[in-house]
């Protein structure tokens, strides 16, 4: 049985975001959403398991905390 990965309610990560994405993130080293306002939506998408879905969850959730992604 395989445990489902949920972001720390703290961490500001969407809950909604795909367990590939939600690893791809843990292991690329991002904890938080306000580190990804830090990286461009294009190195995002180079993450194993990130996918254009994924992305636009997380423009949305930064949007809503005025962040966004790099230029």
């Amino acid at each position: 049985m395989t445990t489902r990965m949920v972001p720390p309610a703290d961490s500001g990560l969407p809950g909604k975001l795909s367990q590939p994405a939600l690893r791809a993130l843990d292991h690329a080293g991002f904890t938080r959403l306000e580190q990804l306002a830090r990286v461009k939506e294009a190195d995002l998408l180079k993450l194993h398991g990130m996918g254009p879905k994924a992305i636009v969850i997380l423009r949305q959730a930064l949007a809503a905390e005025g962040l966004s992604f790099a230029e």
